[in-house]
């Protein structure tokens, strides 16, 4: 008898190729989603390569992987050909496709001792905002350090690209209250002007990883605004004509649920919203007898409680909203 896991994402495509309703698409069960840690999607401007987070589930030992579409499955994953040496996570491709920005742990200066952070009297890896840039001949040059005040405590989280250069991202600053808040840092002609943070409302919430539109039209971003199903729940804020953010929604249907929910990332097509989750599936007893074997493969599968990728539409929620394409 199939696992469990197995028998959630063979239902998972056969709602796919029947056209009905169902609750996300698990992206590349076995291939990109597995048992370990997966977050951060990031997707090339044609939609066909993904770059991700890859980790351990104490989120000690981040890297950055590489896939391409394979048709409707996608390839063995890579090791970003820029990571593997350190604590590289969060991806985000700016609009363009021309830049892949992440946060790592990697010292500005060649030689000096890897990024540590300091909160609350605790010392974990700090990070700072880094990108690379596409090469004449597709390939990603050497990382450049982004400089600036956004790097300031070395815990900048979660980059997220405007079409004008403006970043997003999440981190914890003295207005930041006792968790983390979204800010921005405005690209200038000279480079990044100190980050402002996102007003969304009052700071006894914890607002991470927010995902901008190219247009900043929208946001959305992982928090608990106090509705939250789960620990950490997936919202989304539009701006008005005058700049302002209006309340934070909850965003309905299957996006959330009753587990984790974090690091959202809009996708290249219209209304896609990459997710990743530690929604998992139930196990039953009496379950099939195990050996060793069986065992070992069913608790390295996807949806064992680990953070996989999944992928939701939005579509209707921005068309509410005005926005169209």
């Amino acid at each position: 008898m199939p696992s469990k896991p197995l028998i959630l994402i063979t239902s998972l495509f056969a709602a796919l190729a029947t056209g009905s309703t169902f609750a996300g698409e698990l992206v590349g069960p076995g291939t990109i989603s597995t048992g370990l840690q997966e977050t951060s999607a990031a997707l090339s401007r044609d939609n066909n390569t993904l770059y991700f987070m890859r980790s351990d589930f104490a989120e000690k030992d981040d890297t950055i992987l590489v896939s391409q579409r394979q048709g409707s499955s996608w390839s063995t994953p890579e090791v970003a050909p820029f990571s593997g040496q350190w604590h590289d996570s969060e991806p985000a491709m700016s609009p363009d496709g021309k830049r892949l920005y992440f946060v790592s742990n990697r010292p500005p200066h060649p030689g000096d001792a890897p990024m540590m952070a300091e909160m609350d009297g605790r010392t974990f890896t700090g990070k700072h905002l880094w990108y690379v840039e596409r090469q004449g001949d597709g390939r990603w040059g050497t990382p450049v350090h982004v400089d600036g005040a956004h790097n300031d405590g070395a815990m900048i989280y979660s980059p997220s690209v405007a079409a004008n250069g403006n970043i997003y991202f999440s981190a914890h600053r003295p207005d930041a209250g006792k968790a983390y808040q979204i800010y921005v840092a405005r690209r200038t002609a000279n480079g990044y002007a100190p980050p402002e943070r996102v007003d969304l409302g009052e700071v006894d919430h914890n607002r991470m990883d927010p995902s901008v539109d190219p247009q900043e039209r929208f946001l959305v971003y992982a928090g608990n605004e106090g509705d939250s199903l789960g620990s950490a729940d997936i919202y989304i804020a539009f701006r008005d004509d005058k700049g302002q953010w209006g309340k934070p929604m909850h965003l309905p249907g299957d996006v959330n649920s009753a587990s984790l929910e974090n690091a959202p990332a809009l996708g290249r097509h219209f209304g896609e919203l990459y997710v990743s989750s530690n929604r998992e599936s139930d196990v039953r007893f009496p379950k099939t007898l195990d050996d060793a074997a069986s065992l070992q493969h069913r608790l390295e599968e996807p949806l064992n409680g680990s953070r996989n990728l999944w992928l939701f539409n939005i579509s209707d929620v921005l068309k509410a909203h005005g926005i169209d394409q």
